[in-house]
């Protein structure tokens, strides 16, 4: 049986990767993919845990080879999920999570209409800004730039399956939980989980 694809998006300083971290610790039937940037490593950040950092000619090597599912330039950096960190999973039976902007989230759903995509909004613009300045990794100039790409970004929130407003942590971690399990619920999955136990209820006497 295929694993299924799961996409998570969001503005900057919505809380995604909070989230996503929480929900990964619950279930662990879930594989993160580990994204490449071309950016540089932020305070706290470690290669091949938080993203693969690699070099702008790098990326661009790697896009030029097609070596990407799906790659976009966000704030200025690349970013992109490669091809080997999800086909391989899928095919195996795993389930995978991108944690993904909303362009790169396009590409996906164009190439895997069956993947299940999420939204992560904030509860204010007032939240959005305070989460941003919290983290203090970014100059004003940036959380500025931040905060006006973020409404571009939530613009595009109806294109996805479900939507999360993370006001309350604990309640948006538990929301997330349950779309998974009402994803591995559904009629399709159930049919190639339990065939020979739905054969067995139904045929003979």
């Amino acid at each position: 049986m295929r694993g299924t694809l799961y996409i998570v998006a969001a503005p900057s300083g919505a809380g995604k990767s909070s989230i996503v971290n929480a929900v990964l610790a619950h279930d662990p039937n879930i594989r993160l993919s580990i994204s490449f940037t071309s950016r540089a490593p932020r305070p706290g950040e470690r290669h091949a845990e938080h993203y693969n950092f690699v070099s702008v000619d790098e990326f661009q090597r790697m896009i030029d080879a097609g070596d990407f599912f799906e790659c976009a330039r966000v704030h200025g950096d690349w970013k992109g999920t490669a091809r080997q960190s999800v086909d391989p999973q899928l095919a195996a039976g795993h389930d995978v999570l991108l944690e993904i902007d909303w362009q790169g989230a396009r590409q996906v759903r164009a190439k895997v209409p069956d993947s299940v995509s999420v939204f992560i909004l904030p509860p204010s613009r007032s939240a959005l800004e305070e989460r941003m300045r919290k983290r203090g990794q970014d100059t004003e100039e940036v959380i500025q730039r931040r905060l006006a790409a973020a409404r571009e970004e939530m613009s595009h929130y109806s294109e996805f399956d479900y939507v999360i407003v993370n006001e309350v942590f604990d309640t948006a971690v538990a929301e997330m939980c349950s779309i998974f399990t009402a994803s591995r619920l559904r009629k399709d999955a159930q049919v190639a989980r339990h065939a020979r136990l739905i054969e067995g209820l139904l045929v003979g006497p």
